[in-house]
Formats: structure tokens, C-alpha cells, sequence
């Protein structure tokens, strides 16, 4: 499981402000900077997103 430090790291990369946000929510956000679906925590059995670098941890 990638941990909040990485995320924060991530998403500071990409322009997203990481203060008070939720791992989930960051994710999210990272999600649709990449350009998939923000639909983190969702998926049941099966993901699309195949591009998507949380696809593996969502589905886990």
C-alpha cells in the first residue's frame, strides 16, 4: 500500500494542494490529474482504469 508521504509527494508534483485531504480524497485527485476516473475504493472484482497507478491497491 503506498503511503500518505508518497501521495503527498505525487500530488505536489502535479499542482494539487495535499493540506487537511484524506488519503482517499488524494487519490482521487491524483486519479483525475492523470486523467481516469476519481473512483478510488469502488471497484468490485474489476477496473477499466488500466493506465491507473492505484488500479493494483483499489482492487487489492
Amino acid at each position: 500500500m503506498i503511503k500518505v508521504k508518497q501521495l503527498r509527494a505525487m500530488a505536489k508534483e502535479l499542482g494539487i494542494k495535499t493540506s487537511n485531504v484524506r488519503k482517499s480524497e488524494l487519490i482521487k485527485s491524483i486519479q483525475r490529474a492523470e486523467g481516469n476516473f476519481d473512483c478510488f475504493g469502488t471497484a468490485i472484482d474489476y477496473c477499466d482504469q488500466t493506465k491507473c497507478l492505484f488500479r493494483q491497491n483499489c482492487l487489492s
